[in-house]
């Protein structure tokens, strides 16, 4: 049976032996032993796991997500390659989309080809749809259903470009209100509320069946689940928490 020493795992790997240490600290990678000079050993099951964990970041998954899903019971190094190569194709097929796009506008300067405004953006519409099924297409559908996930997919890709970019500008304009409104501390006050209003006409640009219940519901989930806690919490430590309730009342 083979054994690496941290500076051969380092080698193989590319991963420093600081990291090393760090991923035994928090008890995500730990060595199948420590030998009598100190070396942290490993197997080869310890190097099956750091692939897993390296293929996990490369998906931008946070380590704390990481070693939750290596030390779950149902844990299978099968299961979770065959999802992992499937994301990545996701990742693939976006990229693809942007790739094709930033060619006909290159092409398009050239006087290669004609390219409409329509054309500059479906790209982008196209990558942000797909971004959002292999993030959250699982548990909208579960709770929305497949029709209204199809109209609201439909209703993104109809949209004009001077819509899509009136839509980027709001998604800004949140933030920035968002953060002058969380500063004060009141998701009562008038600016957490432009806030909310700012975020309901955002929202009316991808849902069309839009109602105060579904933006109220779309709210917990910023506090309930990390990865849009994250997203708001990168605004402002707490910012999740006080737009949900922000929002809450701006819903009744």
């Amino acid at each position: 049976m083979m054994e690496y020493t941290s500076n051969q795992v380092t080698i193989i790997s590319g991963v420093s032996a600081r990291t090393l240490r760090y991923y035994d600290e928090i008890g995500l990678l730990k060595p199948a032993r420590i030998a009598p000079t100190g070396y942290r050993i490993y197997l080869q099951a310890q190097l099956d796991t750091l692939q897993q964990i390296l293929l996990y970041r490369e998906m931008e998954f946070p380590l704390k997500e990481i070693k939750k899903l290596l030390t779950a019971t149902d844990y299978n190094r099968e299961h979770a390659l065959v999802n992992q190569l499937a994301e990545l194709r996701k990742k693939r097929a976006r990229l693809d989309t942007l790739i094709e796009t930033i060619t006909k506008s290159i092409a398009t300067l050239r006087g290669e080809i004609a390219m409409s405004d329509t054309e500059k953006f479906e790209g982008f519409k196209r990558a942000m749809i797909e971004n959002n099924e292999q993030h959250y297409g699982s548990e909208i559908r579960e709770k929305y259903g497949d029709a209204a996930v199809h109209d609201a997919n439909a209703t993104v890709m109809g949209l004009s470009p001077e819509k899509y970019q009136k839509a980027q500008s709001l998604s800004d304009q949140i933030t920035e209100t968002l953060r002058i409104a969380l500063s004060e501390g009141n998701p009562a006050s008038e600016l957490a509320q432009k806030a909310c209003a700012l975020h309901e006409e955002w929202l009316k640009y991808f849902l069309p069946r839009y109602s105060k219940e579904i933006h109220r519901g779309l709210a917990q989930t910023y506090v309930t689940d990390p990865r849009f806690k994250k997203y708001y919490d990168e605004i402002a430590i707490g910012c999740a928490e006080f737009f949900c309730a922000a929002i809450d009342i701006y819903c009744v």
